[in-house]
C-alpha cells in the first residue's frame, strides 16, 4: 500500500520565456540532448554531435566543441566550476573523459584541463554513468558491462593518473555516488540487480546493501539534511542507504523514471500510467504514442509533497540551478519550478492546517523569527478544535515571545485548571514568571487541592525563578501556613515568617527564638516591628533580648567587636508595660551613663509617674522612690532636659525635684514664690538669706509678701532687721512698701524711721569729722605745695627707703621725703614712690568716682522728675548697685 503524504504546493511551475519577450524559450529545439548537468552557476547540455551547450543566468546559450563524435555523460562539481564529461572521438575506441575548467576561459570557451582514456576492462567499453569527488582527485566511471573504473589524480592538472577497475558482475552500472567517511572515501554503486558500497582503499571493502538494484537515472545522492545517503527508486518505493545497510523506506508507488535531489527535496519522475520498462530518455511508447510522466517533489524532512505535476511528452532531466529547479522536457522546452519564499510557504501550509509541517520546515531552515507565530497559530487551531492539551503543548513553546496573558485568558475562560497549571509551571521554569503568575499558579494548586505539587514547587524553589513574597502571600491566604513558613525560612523572608507565626499561628515562643537566630541588624529591625506584641505575650524573655542588643551583642562576622543598638528605637514597645519599661531604662542608664536626653527624660517621667501613683506605699518606699528620682536629677552625667524635667516635676507635684531644679536653673524668684504659695515662711526667709546676695530683689518680694499678711509680723520684723543690717534697701523704698499694706502698724513704721534717722544722724556726725579732717589736710597740703614752689628742698636721706642700703648715685628723690636707688624704682621709664603710690592711687580713684557720681546723680534726678512711677526708677538704680556705690564713697 502506497504511503500517502499530505500535499502542499510550495513550488510555482512556470514555462521559461525568452528574456524581454513573450515567446517561450526554444533555443534547445534543434539539439539532440544526451546529458544534462548543473549546479555551479550554469546548466550544461551535451548533445549527440559532441558539443557542450552552456546556459547562463541570463538564459543565453553558448556552444563549445567537446568531442568529435558525441557527448554521453556530464557531471558538474558543486563546489568548483569544473565539468567532467564523457564522450567519444573515434568509433571502436575506448571512451574519453575530458575535464573542463570554466574558471580558465580561453577566447570565450572553457579550457580542457585533462583528457583521460578510460580503461573499462571490457573489450567493448560503453559508459553508463559518471561521478566525481569534490576533492577533485577521483572520478568514478560506470559501464554497461558491469565495471567501475576509478581514476585517481588531480582533475585540473595534466599529469599522469591511475586507473583501477572494479568488476561488479555482468549487469550494467546504473548509478554512482561518493561519500566522505572521515579520512576514507566511500563509493555507492547501483546496478540493475543490486546496491553496493565500497570503501576505497588499497583493498576495497565491498558491502552488498540490497537486491535488486535500480534502473538508469533512478538513484541520486542526498545532501546534508539526510546525511549524504544514497537514494534509490524502485517501482514499489524509494530507499535510503547508509554505508552499511538499507535505511529509511518511503512507499511511493509507480514506475520510477528519474530521481534527483534539490535542497532537501527529493524529485521523483514517474510514469503517469504503466509503461514498458525502458530508458528515461525514451519519449515514445511501444505503440508510438507520446508518454506522460508525473513529477513530484517531496520534502523528506517535513514529510509532505511540495509539488506534483504532469508533463506530457516526457522529461529528459531535472537540474537545480540559481535556486530553482529546471525541467528539460522531451519537446525541447525548459520549465522552471521556483520555490516559494518562507512566508508564502508557511501561508500555504496554514491554509491546509499543516502546522506540524510548518514548524518542521521553519526549524529546518532556521526561521526562528516565524516559529513563535507558527506555534501560536497552531495552538489556536488546536484550541478551537477542543484539543486543549495539544494546544497547551504549542503555547508552552511560545514562552519568552508570546505575551503570557494571551494564553492565560483562554484557559481562565474554561475549566482547564490543570492546563493552566502546566503553562504557569513552564513560565517559572523558563524564568519568565511575574509575581502575578506565581500568585495564579499557587491559586491553581490550592484550587486543585494538590498539596503534593504545592510542596514540590516549594522544595524545588531554588531551581525555579519566581517571586517568593508573592508565593508566601498566596500560601498564607489559602491556609497553607506550613508551606508559607517553609518558603519564608528557605529564602530568609524573616518578616513574613514572623507575620505568620505571630498573626496566624500565635506561636510567640518560636517567633522569638527565630529572631534570636538572626543577624544583629535583623534582630534589631524585627524587634522594632514586632517587639510590642512580643513584650505583651513574652514580657521577660523579650525584654531580656532587647537589653542584650542594647547593652552589647557579639556579631558573627566580628566576634571581638561589640555592637550596641540605640535603645531609643525600642521605647515604643514598652508603652503598655511600665514596670518593664522602667527596668529596661534603668539597665540602659547603668550600662551607659552617657545615654541620650530622650532616655533620661523617659526614665524621669516613669519614675515620677510611679511616685505620683504609688500612694499606698510605706513612707520608707516613698522615700526610696523620692531619693531615686533625686539621684537622677542630681547626677551630673544625666542628660535630661531641664525644662522638661521641671515640667514633669510640677505635673507630678514632686516638691524636692521642683526646688532642686529651680535652684539648678537659678530661678530664685520661683523658689521664693513656691514657698510663699505653700506658706512656708521659714523657707521663704531661708531662701532670701541663701540667695539674697545674688538677687537682692528676693528681699523686696519677701518684704512685700510678709507686709501683706497680718499674721506674719514676726517674719516681717526679721526681714526688716536683715534689710536694715545689710543696708539692702533705701528707707524710702521700705516705707513705700509698708505703706501699701493695710496691716502694717504705725509703731512699726515709727520705730523703723526713728532708727533710720538716728543712724543717719550718726552718719552725718561721722561725715562732719571726715570733712574737718579733709579740710585740715587740704590746708596743710596747700601750704606744703606753696613752700615747694618758693623754697628749695633738701634731701638728707643716706639710705634707700626701699632696700635700706646705703644710697649712692644714681638715685631718685621724691617730695614726700623718700629716696631710692634708681634701679629700685625704675619701671618702664615712670618713677612712682613705692611707699606712697598705693595711697595716692586711692585718693585719685575717689576723686574720679566723685566726678562720675555727679553725672549719675544728675541723670537719676532727671529720670525721677520725668516719670510718674518714681519707685520703679529707685528700684532700678538700687538693683544696679548705684545706691551702694554712693554709700561706699561716703564711707
Amino acid at each position: 500500500m502506497a504511503y500517502t503524504w499530505k500535499t502542499c504546493k510550495i513550488f510555482e511551475k512556470e514555462q521559461l520565456m525568452e528574456p524581454d519577450s513573450q515567446h517561450s524559450f526554444d533555443k534547445l529545439a534543434n539539439i539532440e540532448i544526451t546529458s544534462v548537468s548543473g549546479g555551479s552557476g550554469q546548466i550544461v547540455f551535451g548533445d549527440s554531435t559532441g558539443y557542450l551547450h552552456c546556459l547562463n543566468n541570463r538564459y543565453q546559450l553558448v556552444k563549445h566543441p567537446a568531442f568529435e563524435l558525441c557527448v554521453t555523460n556530464l557531471y558538474q562539481l558543486k563546489q568548483h566550476n569544473v565539468l567532467v564529461s564523457a564522450g567519444k572521438d573515434e568509433e571502436g575506441n575506448s571512451p574519453l573523459i575530458k575535464v573542463w575548467d570554466f574558471e580558465k576561459d580561453k577566447l570565450g570557451s572553457p579550457v580542457c584541463a585533462r583528457t583521460i582514456r578510460v580503461n573499462t576492462g571490457k573489450e567493448v567499453p560503453s559508459i553508463s554513468c559518471l561521478s566525481a569527488h569534490e576533492n577533485m582527485n577521483m572520478i568514478a566511471v560506470g559501464s554497461h558491462q558491469g565495471t567501475v573504473t576509478l581514476i585517481r589524480g588531480n582533475l585540473t592538472k595534466d599529469r599522469s593518473s591511475k586507473q583501477r577497475v572494479i568488476d561488479t558482475g555482468a549487469n550494467p552500472i546504473t548509478g554512482l555516488g561518493f561519500k566522505q567517511l572521515g579520512q576514507s572515501i566511500l563509493l555507492y554503486v547501483s546496478t540493475s540487480d543490486q546496491i553496493l558500497s565500497y570503501i576505497l582503499t588499497s583493498k576495497d571493502a565491498m558491502c552488498v546493501l540490497d537486491a535488486p538494484g535500480c534502473k538508469f537515472n533512478c538513484s541520486t545522492m542526498s545532501d546534508h539534511t539526510q546525511d549524504f545517503r544514497f537514494v534509490v527508486g524502485r517501482n514499489e518505493a524509494v530507499y535510503f542507504y547508509t554505508p552499511k545497510e538499507k535505511g529509511q523506506c518511503l512507499a511511493f508507488e509507480g514506475e520510477k523514471k528519474l530521481l534527483r535531489w534539490f535542497r532537501g527535496h527529493l524529485v521523483v519522475v514517474s510514469a503517469a500510467n504503466r509503461q514498458p520498462l525502458g530508458s528515461a530518455f525514451m519519449h515514445m511508447t511501444s505503440e508510438g504514442q507520446r508518454e506522460s510522466v508525473n513529477l513530484s517533489i517531496y520534502d523528506i524532512k517535513n514529510s509532505f509533497v511540495a509539488f506534483t505535476g504532469t508533463f506530457h511528452g516526457g522529461v529528459v532531466d531535472v537540474v537545480g540551478e540559481w535556486g530553482c529547479l529546471f525541467v528539460v522536457t522531451r519537446d525541447h522546452k525548459l520549465v522552471r519550478l521556483e520555490e516559494f519564499d518562507m512566508q508564502s510557504k508557511l501561508q500555504a501550509l496554514f491554509k491546509k492546517n499543516m502546522y506540524p509541517v510548518a514548524i518542521s520546515l521553519a526549524e529546518s531552515q532556521s526561521y526562528a523569527d516565524g516559529l513563535m507565530d507558527i506555534f501560536t497559530q497552531y495552538g489556536d487551531h488546536l484550541y478551537q478544535k477542543g484539543d486543549y492539551d495539544g494546544a497547551m503543548m504549542q503555547y508552552k513553546r511560545t514562552i519568552g515571545k508570546l505575551e503570557p496573558s494571551y494564553v492565560i485568558r483562554k484557559y481562565l475562560d474554561t475549566d482547564r485548571t490543570h492546563n493552566l497549571t502546566d503553562y504557569l509551571e513552564s513560565l517559572h521554569k523558563h524564568a519568565k514568571a511575574t509575581p502575578d503568575h506565581t500568585t495564579l499558579l499557587l491559586n491553581c494548586y490550592t484550587k486543585l487541592k494538590d498539596v503534593t505539587k504545592l510542596e514540590t514547587f516549594i522544595t524545588t524553589s531554588k531551581e525555579i525563578n519566581f517571586d517568593v513574597v508573592t508565593a508566601i502571600k498566596v500560601c498564607r491566604q489559602a491556609g497553607y501556613l506550613q508551606q508559607g513558613l517553609s518558603l519564608a525560612r528557605q529564602f530568609h523572608e524573616h518578616e513574613w515568617y514572623l507575620r505568620i507565626q505571630l498573626e496566624d499561628n500565635k506561636d510567640y515562643e518560636d517567633a522569638l527564638r527565630y529572631i534570636e537566630g538572626l543577624s544583629f541588624s535583623e534582630i534589631e529591625s524585627n524587634l522594632i516591628i514586632y517587639g510590642k506584641k512580643l513584650v505583651a505575650e513574652l514580657p521577660h524573655e523579650t525584654t531580656l533580648l532587647v537589653k542584650k542588643i542594647c547593652t552589647g551583642l557579639a556579631t558573627d562576622d566580628a566576634p571581638q567587636k561589640m555592637r550596641k543598638s540605640n535603645p531609643e528605637k525600642f521605647l515604643h514597645i514598652f508603652i503598655n508595660c511600665p514596670n518593664l519599661f522602667l527596668e529596661f531604662l534603668e539597665e540602659i542608664v547603668e550600662d551607659n551613663p552617657d545615654a541620650s536626653s530622650t532616655i533620661y527624660n523617659t526614665l524621669l517621667e516613669l519614675n515620677l509617674r510611679h511616685y505620683s501613683l504609688d500612694t499606698g506605699g510605706t513612707p520608707e518606699e516613698l522615700n526610696q522612690r523620692e531619693q531615686r528620682i533625686l539621684q537622677i536629677l542630681q547626677n551630673r552625667a544625666a542628660k535630661y532636659d531641664l525644662d522638661h524635667a521641671l515640667m514633669l516635676a510640677q505635673v507630678h507635684d514632686f516638691r524636692a525635684g521642683i526646688l532642686y531644679l529651680y535652684e539648678k536653673a537659678k530661678l530664685f524668684q520661683q523658689i521664693v514664690v513656691y514657698h510663699m504659695e505653700k506658706q512656708n515662711y521659714v523657707q521663704v526667709i531661708d531662701t532670701c538669706k541663701k540667695h539674697g546676695t545674688r538677687d537682692s530683689s528676693l528681699w523686696v518680694k519677701a518684704l512685700t509678701y510678709f507686709a501683706s499678711r497680718p499674721d506674719c509680723k514676726t517674719q516681717l520684723r526679721e526681714v526688716l532687721e536683715h534689710i536694715e543690717r545689710q543696708k539692702l534697701l533705701p528707707l524710702l523704698v521700705v516705707v513705700q512698701i509698708l505703706s501699701e499694706s493695710p496691716s502694717t502698724s504705725l509703731q512699726l513704721v515709727k520705730d523703723l524711721i526713728s532708727k533710720h534717722l538716728q543712724s543717719e544722724e550718726e552718719r552725718i556726725q561721722e561725715d562732719e569729722k571726715h570733712i574737718k579732717k579733709y579740710v585740715d589736710d587740704t590746708r596743710q597740703m596747700q601750704q606744703r605745695i606753696e613752700n615747694l614752689k618758693v623754697s628749695a628742698t633738701i634731701f638728707q636721706i643716706t639710705k634707700c627707703s626701699l632696700c635700706n642700703n646705703k644710697l649712692f648715685p644714681p638715685s631718685v628723690h621724691f617730695l614726700c621725703q623718700h629716696s631710692y636707688h634708681q634701679s629700685c624704682v625704675e619701671d618702664e621709664g615712670e618713677y612712682l614712690c613705692p611707699l606712697c603710690h598705693e595711697e595716692n592711687q586711692k585718693v585719685l580713684d575717689i576723686i574720679r568716682q566723685q566726678e562720675q557720681n555727679v553725672n549719675v546723680n544728675e541723670q537719676f534726678h532727671k529720670q525721677l522728675q520725668a516719670t510718674s512711677d518714681g519707685f520703679s526708677v529707685v528700684a532700678e538704680y538700687f538693683g544696679r548697685g548705684v545706691m551702694n556705690m554712693t554709700h561706699n564713697l561716703r564711707s
